[in-house]
């Protein structure tokens, strides 16, 4: 793993703009803006290191369902901070039918400079985004720069044949419907809702656009409908189930939740059991359950324990995104939470590899059950937020 600087095209913006990605630019609090798209450098990587790669993401992947059995089977749901008995419920009903619910996609956050093993540091499995620019506009870089290169990016094949593969799950004589929220002001979930649709109609599906604000409630049937009356049958949503259980129409999410046992009137993707993947507390379950693994960091719910003196530790909020509510401590420090009563993970402080200044985490997706591609980010401080940088890569 190497990082280079390059000269970007010319016309760099237009370029990716037109591949999807309309969000090549970052405000940042000084009212400027720069790339968040950044071709000014890349990274390098040889092919046996990427394979190492694909086998790691394929082993914490497995093991992260191996917890999420031990979750649902141990009861261990309050530890998440899952305490609604209902949703618990449905969600160990979701994990018990996942073979008959469709299911797409995760990225895993790594920690990896090229000397030692991959380290995981959390994993989005519900909403992750960064995925336009991983499959599209880097593939196509790397085509005009570096021709005759490979890339670890099969994502956009993946994605089709997961949706191929799994469309019989789906209820027949509906669309699928893509829902993203009108409250994305920068386009980054409306352009990863739209290319995810464009995969799903590559695979022959029917499929509808919505926004999740003009999602209804039909009284009389007791059913959700888009903006055109129609019931909700199937509805791949980029919204936090967090978000989808506890809103005002909450009750009725769950009320409704079609599992794959055709009871229910609406299927959402992803599945409700993909809750149990996008908690930091996932991330102290894995430790305790393989404790010293090469690729886990040590992980707690209930305090630093011996980090506080080792290494210092990182306290996470169980549902924190984009790097908010993340604080970074030092040995020996002493740490009070902002909000008493929040939940934390507190992993062991692995401070991102630093390339000539930039602070570089890999994210390595998943489709269904195997390793589909990276993408990288650059942040300049120690904790990758929104305004961190995608970096193109290349195999040479």
């Amino acid at each position: 793993m190497r990082r280079h600087t390059i000269e970007p095209r010319p016309d760099w913006q237009r370029t990716v703009e037109e591949q999807g990605l309309i969000y090549p630019l970052t405000r940042y609090p000084d009212n400027s803006l720069r790339p968040y798209w950044d071709e000014s450098a890349y990274y390098s990587f040889s092919l046996p290191e990427v394979e190492a790669l694909e086998e790691v993401v394929e082993e914490l992947h497995a093991m992260c369902l191996g917890a999420a059995a031990h979750i649902v089977e141990k009861d261990r749901f309050a530890e998440l901070g899952i305490t609604d008995p209902r949703i618990a419920a449905r969600v160990a009903e979701s994990w018990h039918r996942r073979a008959e619910l469709p299911s797409l996609y995760g990225r895993f956050d790594l920690h990896y400079d090229g000397t030692g093993p991959a380290k995981m540091l959390e994993y989005n499995a519900d909403t992750p985004t960064s995925l336009v620019e991983a499959a599209s506009p880097q593939w196509f870089w790397m085509e005009e720069r570096f021709p005759g290169a490979d890339q670890w990016n099969s994502l956009h094949e993946r994605l089709v044949d997961a949706w191929r593969r799994q469309a019989h799950l789906l209820p027949p004589g509906s669309p699928v419907h893509f829902a993203h929220s009108d409250a994305d002001e920068l386009g980054e979930d409306l352009m990863t809702v739209a290319y995810l649709r464009e995969t799903a109609q590559q695979a022959g599906l029917d499929t509808e656009a919505l926004s999740v604000e003009r999602i209804g409630w039909d009284r009389l049937t007791g059913r959700f409908v888009d903006d055109r009356l129609r019931f909700l049958r199937a509805c791949f949503k980029l919204y936090p189930w967090e978000w989808l259980t506890t809103d005002t129409f909450g009750p009725h999410v769950l009320d409704t939740l079609d599992n794959g046992g055709g009871t229910g009137s609406t299927l959402w993707i992803e599945p409700a059991w993909k809750m149990l993947l996008s908690n930091k507390a996932l991330l102290a379950i894995l430790w305790e359950l393989h404790p010293g693994h090469p690729n886990l960091l040590p992980a707690y719910l209930d305090g630093p324990r011996e980090l506080a003196t080792t290494t210092g530790w990182a306290a996470k909020p169980l549902l924190g995104r984009e790097g908010e509510g993340v604080t970074l401590h030092e040995p020996g420090s002493v740490f009070t939470p902002a909000v008493r009563d929040e939940r934390l993970c507190y992993q062991e402080l692995a401070p991102l590899p630093d390339f000539d200044g930039n602070r570089v985490v890999l994210g390595a997706w998943t489709v269904g059950d195997e390793a589909a591609g990276l993408g990288i980010r650059e942040s300049s401080g120690p904790v990758t937020d929104g305004y961190a940088r995608f970096i193109p890569h290349v195999i040479l």
